[in-house]
C-alpha cells in the first residue's frame, strides 16, 4: 500500500509514503548532473526506512497528545448558524478586500518582504500587512538587541547575514525616500567576540574557516592575544576567541523596522491595522497533490481579519505569508497546519519564549571598543551609549523557561544566573547596578531552531518565513529579498535557502547551527 494509517479513536492521520519517496526522489534529481546517477545516489538518510518509521511516529505523537483537527474549530467566515457573513456594510470604511500578496506580521520580517515585493512589482502588484498593532510594543523585533553577525555555522545563516551588512552599510540606496532626511541605524562597528573553552576550541576555528571562505573577516586569538587586545577580559579559562573584524556590530532595531515601513508605504503598501481570525477554503478540483484525492485538496482562499471597530472582514488574496513572528504557529493553525491529516498533520513549530535583556551600569568597566562579547556559558554583553552602560541577556535552560502569559522581568535570573558569569569574565562588572530592564518574545523554531522559509507543501499560495530564533532582524533584508524571487521567479536567485523550507520538518531532516552556546 502508498499510505500507512495509524488509528487511534476516532481520529485518524493518513501519512504518505508516496510523498516522501517524491522528496526523496526530487532530492536526488537536483543533486544529480545526470539522471542515471541517480541509481548510484546514496538517500539522505542511510536508512530511508528508518527515516519513514520516524515520522510515523512522530505522527502517532500527535494523536497520542490529543489534537483537536480542524473540523472542531469555529469558521470565522460564518455565523452562528452557519451561514456565510454578509460582508456588504455600506458604512464601512475604504478597504483593501482584495490584494496580490497579504503578509500577516508587519515587524522587521514582513515589512522586509512588502518592500523587496513592491519594489519588483512596482504599482502593478498590490501588497497589503496586516498588523494587529501598529504601536509593535510586544513586537520581537522592537525588543531585540539589534545584533548583526556572521559567526555562524550554516552557510544559509552567514551568506543572509552578509547581505544584512551590505543593506545596512548601503540602507539609504534601499531605503532612502527623496524629500526626507536619510536614514541612520545607528550602526556601531565594534564587532562580535565568541569565547571558547579547550573543549570547543577547534569547533570554533572550523566555523571560523568557513565563515571566512564565505567572505566574512574574523580572526582567531589565543589567551595571551585577547589579554593583550582587551585587558579587561579574564582569560584563565579560555583557550581561543573569535572577532569580527568587519560587517558585525549592532544596530537600532526600530530604526531598520521604521525605515523599512515607511519605504514599503512610500512604495504604495497597504498597512491595515487588523487581527486574523481565520482561513476561508474553497475546493480546487483542478489540484494534483501528492497524497490528496483529486478533487479534494482545499486552498487558501481569503483571510478573516478583525478591524479596530469590532468588523469582521474578508481579504481575498493571490498569495499570503505568515510573517508573525513568535506568533506565527496561532496562524499556521488557522490555514489547518498541524491540525488536519496528510502533509497537514504536521504543524509549524513556532512558539513564543520570553528573553530578558537587562541593562546596567559599571562606572570603571571598558571603554568603547568592546565587542558584543559572548560567553562560553552563552552570556553576552555590549556597551549601550557613552556613558558606561551596558546590556546583557541569557536564554534560560529548557526546564526554566519563564511563562510567557506576562511580559515581566525576573530581577532574581539576572542576579543569580546572569552577574556570576559577568562578574567572573570582567572583574569591574563586580561593582555594577542595574538600571533598567525589558521583556520581549522570542520566536523559538523548537525543531531545530532556524528559520523557516518557503511555500508549505499543501498550500500553494502559502508562504511561511517565520522561526528564526533571535536571527530574524539582521537576517530581515536577505529573507525580504528570498521571498520576492520565489514569488517572481518561483525559485531563489541569490542565496539558496531551499534547505529552510518546511519539507524539512516531513521527512524529519534537521538543520542546525553547530556552535558552542
Amino acid at each position: 500500500m502508498l499510505c500507512h494509517f495509524i488509528k487511534t479513536g476516532s481520529n485518524k492521520i493518513n501519512f504518505s509514503y508516496a510523498r516522501l519517496c517524491h522528496l526523496y526522489s526530487t532530492k536526488a534529481t537536483k543533486d544529480s548532473k545526470d539522471v542515471s546517477e541517480i541509481k548510484d545516489m546514496k538517500a539522505p538518510h542511510p536508512d530511508p526506512m528508518t527515516k519513514i518509521r520516524q515520522c510515523l511516529q512522530r505522527d502517532a505523537a500527535l494523536i497520542k497528545n490529543n489534537l483537536t483537527f480542524w473540523k472542531d474549530k469555529p469558521n470565522p467566515a460564518l455565523d452562528k448558524d452557519g451561514r456565510v457573513i454578509n460582508w456588504d456594510n455600506p458604512n464601512a470604511p475604504i478597504f483593501p478586500n482584495y490584494c496580490d500578496i497579504l503578509i500577516i506580521g508587519g515587524g522587521a520580517i514582513g515589512s522586509s518582504i512588502a518592500y523587496w515585493c513592491k519594489r519588483l512589482g512596482k504599482a502593478s502588484l498590490r501588497v497589503a500587512v496586516v498588523e494587529k498593532d501598529p504601536t509593535y510594543k510586544q513586537a520581537s523585533t522592537v525588543l531585540s538587541v539589534g545584533g548583526l553577525r556572521q559567526q555562524f555555522s550554516l552557510e544559509e545563516n552567514i551568506e543572509m547575514s552578509l547581505f544584512g551588512a551590505e543593506f545596512l552599510r548601503n540602507i539609504n540606496q534601499y531605503l532612502g525616500i527623496e524629500g526626507e532626511p536619510p536614514v541612520d541605524v545607528q550602526f556601531h562597528p565594534y564587532g562580535y567576540l565568541s569565547l571558547a573553552k579547550a573543549e570547543h576550541s577547534e569547533l570554533l576555528k572550523k566555523n571560523s574557516e568557513l565563515q571566512n571562505s564565505l567572505g566574512a573577516r574574523n580572526v582567531i586569538l589565543n589567551a595571551k592575544q585577547l589579554k593583550y587586545k582587551f585587558p579587561w577580559l579574564t582569560t584563565d579559562d579560555i583557550e581561543i576567541g573569535c572577532l569580527g573584524l568587519e560587517n558585525e556590530g549592532w544596530f537600532d532595531p526600530w530604526s531598520l523596522l521604521y525605515a523599512l515601513k515607511c519605504k514599503a508605504l512610500s512604495l504604495g503598501v497597504d498597512y491595515v491595522t487588523a487581527e486574523a481570525k481565520g482561513f476561508s477554503f474553497k475546493i480546487d478540483k483542478n489540484a494534483f497533490v501528492s497524497g490528496v484525492q483529486q478533487g479534494e485538496h482545499q486552498q487558501l482562499e481569503y483571510l478573516v481579519v478583525q478591524t479596530e471597530d469590532g468588523q469582521l472582514r474578508p481579504m481575498y488574496f493571490s498569495k499570503c505569508i505568515i510573517a508573525a513572528g513568535a506568533f506565527s504557529g496561532n496562524i499556521a493553525k488557522m490555514a489547518k497546519i498541524g491540525y488536519d491529516k496528510d502533509m497537514l498533520s504536521v504543524p509549524l513549530p513556532v512558539e513564543p519564549r520570553k528573553r530578558y535583556v537587562y541593562c546596567f551600569h559599571a562606572p570603571s568597566g571598558p571603554g568603547l571598543n568592546i565587542p558584543l562579547t559572548i560567553d562560553p556559558t552563552g552570556t553576552y554583553f555590549r556597551r549601550e551609549g557613552l556613558a558606561n552602560y551596558y546590556i546583557c541577556g541569557l536564554s534560560p535552560e529548557e526546564d526554566e523557561e519563564p511563562s510567557i502569559d506576562n511580559l515581566d522581568v525576573d530581577q532574581y535570573y539576572f542576579e543569580n544566573k546572569i552577574w556570576p558569569i559577568l562578574a567572573k569574565r570582567v572583574k569591574t562588572f563586580e561593582n555594577l547596578k542595574i538600571k533598567s530592564s525589558w521583556a520581549g518574545y522570542y520566536e523559538y523554531n523548537t525543531y531545530d531552531e532556524n528559520g523557516i522559509i518557503g511555500y508549505h507543501p499543501y498550500h500553494d499560495n502559502l508562504i511561511i518565513c517565520t522561526g528564526f530564533s533571535g536571527h530574524g532582524i539582521q537576517q530581515a533584508p536577505a529573507v525580504g529579498r528570498a521571498v520576492s524571487e520565489l514569488i517572481e521567479h518561483k525559485e531563489y536567485t541569490t542565496i539558496n535557502l531551499s534547505r529552510l523550507s518546511f519539507e524539512r520538518f516531513i521527512i524529519n531532516e534537521p538543520i542546525k547551527e553547530n556552535n558552542i552556546w
